[in-house]
């Protein structure tokens, strides 16, 4: 079906290849290069990693602590994770090897648009929103990228007749050489500045998404937000904000009253792949797709309603930015759940909502004595809860809520303290509240 596809895999025979982590992108990865006759060394830090699959496989296996000595190789694959100017990638470019990404070979090699999006905040779900509106419009839709299905194995299966919407972190895109054929960059704010040397670094790696753009293609940006509206495409660019509502309705054609999910941040979202989408699709399936999206897994998700009280997963809020957005958009008293490992950013802004959104504060993790520092700077400061973990938290939130409250999990951290990741912190909050609705008698 991709005559590009079947080129490249059979240009890997013999190959030596080298793949830095064995992640949810690379191990599907590592299956395809072994079936396609590369040699493949698998390169990971964890010396635990189970050796019987690619012992299979015939992978050789470089693991724990010096698993970058004298990395190489004719191909290269970093994981996202790892900084594109690692000095072990550096001198595996000065001996010959070729250093790309999952990602990178993926846009070199797709046949169909692609529909890009990054953002500090909301690029899941309005991925997940374009990737909606694209399929209701009876086109067959490739969802991917950072939301952890990996797309280059699947490329063997499209057609120039598809889409494909892929969400894209800083992360992937700081060395990626190619852009999508509709960027969208939702907002711009402070994050993974522990990973990231700066903010401009951060700016420029999400930049990237719009940099290698024709004048064809087309860049989706925030006009509300400073750092995207002073940015503009190579080819055309359309800018979404509050001035595109005009009577309850966005750019004249969706009503505000029908989306479904909470929060200023989610009629972003929506206005955001409306205006990537129109003109490809038509109206009545963005239409259709609005009135019946309800939510993205770990975004803001309800959970459940236990003794009148109402428990929200919001464990993709690894940021303050994400966290103020999430409690902006709940009414009422909100008993916040935070922690964990922090990214380096200030606390300062979030711990201002806290006197009039947060009834009180509890808080786990690495990063709970930083918040509980900028907390207790501003006036007015809700109660504070310290708690050894995720499930205290939760027992204490259940104690101390009435009928009304709401328990937000949204930590304003990352989960590297104590879970492999938040999809891993959220589900382990769902099992809590679960737990409580059975002791409640609900299930």
């Amino acid at each position: 079906m991709n005559p590009a596809f079947d080129t490249y895999i059979h240009s890997m025979a013999n190959r030596d290849v080298t793949v830095i982590g064995a992640g949810v992108s690379n191990s599907p990865l590592i299956r395809m290069l072994c079936s396609a006759g590369a040699r493949v060394t698998l390169r990971d830090r964890n010396p635990a990693l189970p050796r019987e699959e690619w012992d299979d496989l015939g992978v050789e296996l470089r693991l724990g602590e010096n698993y970058l000595d004298r990395v190489g190789g004719d191909v290269v694959f970093r994981t996202p994770g790892m900084r594109p100017d690692h000095p072990a990638l550096d001198s595996a470019r000065a001996s010959g090897s070729r250093v790309t990404s999952e990602m990178e070979e993926f846009f070199a090699l797709c046949p169909c648009p692609i529909f890009g999006v990054t953002g500090s905040d909301g690029k899941t779900t309005t991925t997940a929103l374009i990737a909606d509106m694209l399929a209701d419009g009876g086109r067959t839709v490739h969802l991917g990228g950072n939301i952890g299905t990996p797309l280059l194995t699947r490329v063997g299966e499209m057609s120039s007749l598809d889409a494909c919407a892929v969400e894209l972190s800083s992360f992937q895109l700081m060395d990626m050489t190619r852009s999508p054929h509709v960027a969208v960059i939702t907002n711009l704010s402070p994050n993974h500045l522990d990973w990231h040397r700066d903010m401009d670094e951060y700016i420029s790696a999400k930049r990237r998404l719009l940099d290698f753009q024709s004048a064809d293609d087309l860049a989706i940006l925030n006009g509300d937000n400073p750092a995207t509206a002073a940015l503009r495409g190579r080819g055309r660019t359309k800018y979404f904000d509050g001035h595109t509502i005009y009577n309850g309705l966005i750019d004249g054609l969706v009503p505000v009253s029908d989306i479904r999910l909470p929060g200023w941040y989610n009629v972003e979202n929506v206005m955001a792949a409306v205006t990537a989408v129109r003109g490809t699709v038509s109206d009545e399936a963005i239409l259709e797709t609005v009135r019946t999206f309800v939510s993205v897994e770990h975004r803001n998700q309800w959970v459940a309603t236990v003794g009148g009280v109402h428990y929200y997963n919001n464990s993709i809020g690894s940021s303050p930015a994400r966290t103020v957005a999430t409690l902006h958009a709940h009414l009422g008293s909100v008993l916040l759940i935070a922690g964990g490992r922090d990214k380096k950013v200030p606390f300062d802004e979030m711990a201002k909502l806290l006197p009039d959104h947060v009834k009180v504060l509890l808080l786990i993790g690495e990063a709970a004595s930083q918040i509980e520092a900028a907390a207790r700077r501003v006036p007015s400061c809700p109660p504070i809860v310290r708690c050894e973990g995720l499930a205290e938290a939760v027992t204490q939130a259940n104690k101390l809520a009435a009928p009304g409250d709401t328990v937000l999990l949204s930590p304003a951290c990352t989960a590297f303290d104590q879970y492999c990741n938040f999809e891993e912190r959220g589900r382990h909050f769902v099992e809590l509240v679960g737990a409580l609705r059975r002791s409640e008698g609900k299930d």
